[in-house]
């Protein structure tokens, strides 16, 4: 009898910098699907106690929907642990609790976010995409024929659309972008820029209530500037709630930035970059563009915007034949479950009509993506815009991609345009 091989390292954020570890997933799925990972001091950051890793589709999924075996809310939802002391801060944000709490959170941002509301912006993204990319092309032909999709069209995009739907006035989306990637790139020097340390030598912690202090001052502003000039957005709708209590429209406005402007930021040029890739795809959806409402989906399977989420066991179980203790991190890898060959037939092809196409790109159980609707709106809007723009895009070089064990983000994508 073959022996399995030895588990493969998935935590290592500076891996993903090169490119998704697809095989040392499938060694996890075929060989260990629930796996123990060591968490070594990297990047500056201090060693944490381990976790385990969970690599196929079926399991992803029991963990994301077990809310009452696998905790959001005992130490949040990231890899790393927080300090003992800005705990009970984080938990107080929707993504980190569990239900019942979280429900009541739910319902209320969901009045904010409704789908008309959402579809309102349809038009007014297909203006901003066919402006972006209109940009793009003059800025191509003024120099060597290529041009930085990230720059020029997708870090634009998603945080003008993020503006409209806040009513953040667009001249402070800059201020939008800095915090998004202070706390979401904060792995990668590029994004987070000089860290901040304590007075032990440690980085600090982005989402320390001491990190984001500027944010929820702002975001304070907003919401007292939306009380008295209401308008029809979400921080309106937010401030105007009576059933939040203090602090929670400010807690709302760090999800709605980080979160909803990350989700579409990283699947943007994640779409482009796959398109550009796979030339027979995109002359296919160039000729009908109709076969865009599946290929949004198959495009999220293949560049999932979130790597990994985590959560904390409530109590002893197992899961995958593995015995899982209370108190246990076990981190999902969404990544890992969109090419589980145990529910996708030929994950490792590019399949625009694929369907049924039960991906895991954002999430699943209570906590999934509650922007998923205007995040496919703004992909499906963009992609066509750019089958539209672009007769034929070649990736000019390899794209530089986020150093995060978190976020499938990428920083750059140069591409001959014309």
């Amino acid at each position: 009898m073959r022996q399995a091989p030895p588990v493969p390292d998935v935590f290592d954020p500076r891996q993903y910098a090169d490119a998704i570890p697809y095989d040392a997933y499938r060694v996890l799925r075929d060989h260990h699907p629930v796996a123990w990972q060591d968490e070594p001091e990297v990047l500056g950051w201090p060693a944490g106690p381990g976790f385990w890793a969970v690599s196929r589709h079926a399991d992803v999924v029991r963990v994301l929907k077990d809310s009452t075996t696998y905790s959001s809310h005992l130490g949040a939802t990231q890899i790393r642990d927080p300090d003992p002391a800005d705990l009970p801060f984080i938990r107080r944000m929707m993504l980190n609790q569990d239900p019942p709490e979280h429900g009541r959170l739910r319902r209320t941002v969901s009045r904010a976010f409704t789908r008309g509301r959402v579809d309102r912006f349809a038009a007014v993204a297909e203006e901003r995409a066919r402006d972006l990319f209109a940009g793009a092309l003059r800025t191509a032909r003024a120099t060597d024929g290529t041009v930085d999709l990230v720059s020029a069209v997708t870090d634009d995009y998603a945080l003008l659309n993020l503006t409209d739907l806040l009513g953040v006035p667009d001249s402070d989306r800059g201020l939008l972008l800095h915090w998004t990637q202070r706390v979401i790139g904060y792995q990668d020097p590029d994004e987070a820029g000089p860290g901040v340390l304590d007075g032990e030598g440690r980085p600090v912690d982005p989402r320390s209530p001491a990190m984001l202090a500027d944010m929820f001052g702002y975001a304070r502003q907003l919401a007292a500037h939306k009380r008295r000039h209401p308008a029809d957005d979400v921080m309106t709708t937010l401030a105007h709630d009576g059933e939040l209590v203090d602090g929670e429209p400010e807690m709302f406005f760090f999800l709605l930035t980080v979160a909803g402007n990350d989700t579409v930021r990283s699947a943007a040029p994640g779409g482009l970059l796959t398109l550009a890739e796979h030339p027979g795809v995109y002359r296919s959806l160039r000729a009908d563009p109709g076969q865009l409402l599946p290929a949004v989906d198959e495009l999220l399977r293949w560049h999932p915007p979130v790597l990994t989420f985590r959560r904390t066991a409530v109590r002893d179980t197992e899961l995958a034949g593995q015995q899982v203790r209370a108190g246990d991190k076990v981190v999902v890898l969404h990544a890992s479950a969109n090419r589980d060959e145990r529910v996708f037939e030929a994950p490792d092809r590019l399949e625009p009509s694929r369907t049924p196409n039960p991906h895991v790109s954002f999430g699943d159980g209570p906590h999934v993506c509650l922007g998923a609707h205007f995040a496919r709106l703004q992909l499906r809007v963009l992609y066509r815009e750019a089958l539209r723009a672009l007769p034929a895009p070649r990736v000019a070089e390899p794209p530089r991609r986020l150093v995060s064990n978190f976020i499938n983000g990428i920083k750059s994508l140069r591409v001959h345009v014309t």
